[in-house]
C-alpha cells in the first residue's frame, strides 16, 4: 500500500474535466457474520488490487472490503502525467480550495459503493495516502451533510480511518461543521482513526498531524491519532494491528466465523 517514493511537488493544475473511468474493484468478502462494509481507498499511482491483499488477512472476518481503483487522470504533482488519482493535487498543503471537483467525485463514487449496502451493516471508509484524503474529505461532507458542491450527502457513516494522509480543504471545515447544530452533532460523534509514521517523506508528519489538530478543534471529538516513531510511506504489522483493534471495539465487531 506504498504509493510511491516521491513527493508531493507543485506542477501545472489541470483545469479540464472530462468523463474518468474508474479502473476494476475488488471486493473482499467477510467469512463470517456481516457487521460492517468499508470501502478501502489506495494512494497515488496505486490500485485496488494491492489493498484487497492486505486486507484479506486481517482478523476481521465480519468486515466487507470494497477496494475500488482510481481513475487515471493527468496529476499537478507529476507535471501532468496521468496516473491512477481520486483527484488532482499539487503542493501540500493544500489548505484552499483545491480540486473541490474531483474530490467531490469520488466521494460520491465511494458512497454510491456503500448506498447498496443492508440497511443492518455499518459503513466506513477508509484509505491510505490521497485515499486517506478522501476518506477524510468524505467525513467532512458527512458531518456537513453535503459535498463541496452542496448536494446531498446520502449515507450513513460510523467510521473513517486515514493512514499516512492529510485533510483536504482544511480552512473550510471548522465553518461547514459549526454552520448547524446537526452538523456538529454527526461530527462529535463520528469515530475518527487518523495514522502517521513520523519519518514518512512522502506525506510529512506534520501534515498527518495538523490535519488531526483540525480535525478535533472542528468538533471531531471522538477522534484517535496514532503515531510510528521511523515510519515512513507505508504500513507495518504495528499499524495494522491498531487498525484491526481500532474497528472492532469502534463498530462492536465480533471475531466469531459463524
Amino acid at each position: 500500500m506504498n504509493n510511491g517514493s516521491s513527493s508531493y511537488a507543485s506542477g501545472p493544475r489541470t483545469t479540464t474535466r472530462r468523463s474518468l473511468e474508474y479502473g476494476r474493484t475488488y471486493v473482499v468478502r467477510p467469512k463470517g457474520r456481516h457487521q460492517a462494509t468499508i470501502v478501502w481507498l489506495h494512494g497515488l499511482g496505486d490500485n485496488g488490487a494491492s489493498g484487497s491483499r492486505l486486507l484479506e488477512t486481517l482478523p476481521l472476518p465480519n468486515i466487507k472490503w470494497i477496494c475500488p481503483t482510481a481513475p487515471t487522470r493527468p496529476v499537478a504533482a507529476f507535471g501532468g502525467f496521468p496516473c491512477t488519482a481520486w483527484f488532482d493535487v499539487g503542493e501540500l498543503p493544500e489548505d484552499g480550495p483545491g480540486d473541490v471537483e474531483g474530490m467531490d467525485v469520488s466521494a460520491a463514487h465511494v458512497a454510491n459503493l456503500l448506498s447498496t449496502e443492508p440497511a443492518d451493516v455499518k459503513l466506513g471508509i477508509g484509505g491510505f495516502s490521497m485515499g486517506s484524503a478522501i476518506a477524510l474529505y468524505s467525513a467532512s461532507c458527512y458531518a456537513y451533510g453535503r459535498y463541496g458542491n452542496s448536494n446531498l450527502y446520502p449515507v450513513n457513516l460510523s467510521a473513517v480511518i486515514g493512514l499516512s494522509g492529510w485533510l483536504p480543504c482544511a480552512r473550510t471545515l471548522k465553518y461547514r461543521v459549526e454552520s448547524s447544530p446537526d452538523a456538529a452533532r454527526r461530527a462529535a460523534s463520528l469515530p475518527l482513526l487518523v495514522c502517521h509514521g513520523r519519518g514518512d517523506d512522502v506525506v510529512l508528519y506534520k501534515h498527518g498531524e495538523r490535519s488531526a489538530e483540525v480535525l478535533r478543534s472542528s468538533g471531531f471529538r471522538n477522534l484517535t491519532f496514532k503515531t510510528y516513531n521511523g515510519l515512513g510511506h507505508y504500513t507495518v504489522p504495528e499499524e495494522m494491528d491498531d487498525v484491526c483493534r481500532w474497528l472492532t471495539e469502534r463498530l462492536g465487531l465480533d471475531r466469531s466465523r459463524s
